[in-house]
């Protein structure tokens, strides 16, 4: 059996014999008995495991080591400490795989950096234990949520020639001989490559994830996606998963509907089903982390125009780092300020056209588009999202402006001819919403193995 189940069916068990296996964790050794804590990775909650000088190998298991693997022979017993629900008289342990004394992970208080450095085995720390598991039972009630709600689950391609963005910051993916480009006036000669034209990793599926929303009504991609920003902040990494639903028929208000619904669900799921890493998080993290993610999950998010949002950063009596003017963007103060302002959630809607995407929604002002930025207390900006452009004229009009190639983007710009609606999205970085319900402030702490520049091990 394991802990979780244990745990589940304690009084079922109580007075019982149980066999578990797992990991010691700690291990204080006294003359005539000896305590382990143990644990198996089913739940977040260890056992203690008390053995004797009756055991015929109590020399020998005296003298195992922390991080060892064990299979533990015992009878369920009520604890006399009150903090504990029970204890488990062990009648034999047997080792299964011992570790030496210089095993990193020792029961003391490490540094994130020094466990950053021994990623492959943070998560045996309370910690990560903690981090991860949440990390898990997010990425379910995300799946949970959209399945509830009858979305298609859509596989983005990993490896695109198209840049959703039009930044610029990606990842090539090329076969071709770096010793050895072959050229072709002045050019890289691409007609060598693999797949004959210029190929890179993606940093959205939403292109695609259009083309199933045009199919289905209601589409989503959950995976992974690359930057090659040069950044080296807190929130950013190279490789990280994105949240993108489509939805054909749903204006830009429909949309903000959509993402306050499903960061409630996501945020209620995880307080339900992660309570004993949440206690842990809001006790060792993150003071007041529950309170916060409660009083998001019971509020009303505030809708409010980017106009409206400089007037009152404007007025504010507050001395700026960056000074707020209309027609540009929003600093992290600012986003810090307005939720504070609202005490509460925030959606920004209708941004100057000039600083967002090709793809959004023009509005009839000539100035402004359709997106929608969710600014969120003590966190900034978690999603982004826009009413897609469904006007092909302006759609290829925007896209010259912004020299996008149109021809290689013809596939894209047909769903405007064949059929096309009214259609939005938005999209979270789910590594970011992992800061958030954390309370870890360091997207490196968040994903098991990160990519930032200069870093890609293990």
């Amino acid at each position: 059996m394991d802990l979780k189940e244990l745990y589940e069916k304690l009084n079922e068990y109580m007075e019982k014999d149980v066999e578990l296996s797992g990991w010691i964790r700690n291990h204080r050794k006294q003359k005539e008995f000896g305590f382990i804590d143990f644990s198996d990775g089913t739940c977040f909650e260890h056992a203690q495991i008390i053995y004797d000088n009756k055991l015929t190998n109590f020399e020998e298991i005296s003298k195992y080591h922390v991080g060892s693997s064990i299979k533990v022979l015992g009878t369920v017993v009520k604890s006399p400490k009150e903090e504990q629900a029970f204890e488990i008289r062990a009648k034999d342990i047997i080792l299964l795989g011992d570790c030496p004394e210089d095993y990193p992970i020792q029961p003391k208080r490490h540094s994130r950096e020094f466990l950053r450095e021994q990623a492959y085995l943070r998560p045996r720390t309370n910690l990560f234990q903690a981090v991860f598991r949440v990390r898990s039972i997010a990425a379910y009630a995300i799946h949970k949520y959209f399945n509830e709600n009858g979305y298609i689950y859509f596989h983005a391609p990993l490896i695109t020639a198209s840049d959703c963005e039009g930044a610029g910051d990606m990842f090539h993916v090329t076969t071709l001989d770096l010793a050895n480009i072959p050229m072709e006036d002045g050019k890289v000669n691409y007609n060598e490559d693999f797949f004959s034209k210029e190929a890179s990793l993606t940093v959205s599926g939403q292109l695609e994830a259009e083309t199933f929303a045009l199919a289905y009504k209601k589409t989503y991609t959950f995976g992974p996606t690359f930057r090659a920003e040069n950044s080296n902040t807190k929130t950013h990494a190279s490789e990280f998963w994105m949240i993108e639903p489509e939805m054909a028929f749903c204006d830009l208000f429909e949309d903000m509907d959509i993402m306050e619904d499903m960061l409630k669900y996501v945020v209620k799921y995880v307080l339900d089903n992660a309570e004993s890493e949440m206690k842990f998080l809001d006790s060792f993290v993150e003071k007041g982390l529950i309170d916060k993610l409660n009083k998001l999950v019971n509020s009303k998010f505030t809708r409010v125009t980017h106009e409206e949002v400089i007037d009152i950063l404007q007025k504010a009596d507050v001395k700026w780092e960056f000074e707020p003017k209309q027609g540009e963007d929003i600093a992290r103060e600012h986003e810090k300020y307005i939720t504070e302002h609202f005490n509460g959630p925030v959606f920004i809607y209708n941004w100057p056209k000039d600083i967002k995407a090709f793809y959004m929604k023009q509005n009839d002002d000539g100035k402004t588009v359709a997106a929608v930025d969710l600014e969120v207390p003590g966190a900034g900006e978690l999603m982004g999202g826009s009413q897609r452009e469904d006007d092909y004229d302006k759609l290829i009009t925007r896209m010259k402006e912004l020299d996008i190639n149109t021809e290689d983007m013809a596939w894209y710009l047909n769903l405007r001819k064949y059929g096309g609606c009214v259609h939005s999205g938005f999209g979270m970085g789910f590594d970011r919403l992992l800061i958030y319900l954390t309370g870890v402030d360091n997207i490196r702490d968040v994903i098991p193995y990160y990519r930032t520049p200069g870093a890609c091990d293990f």
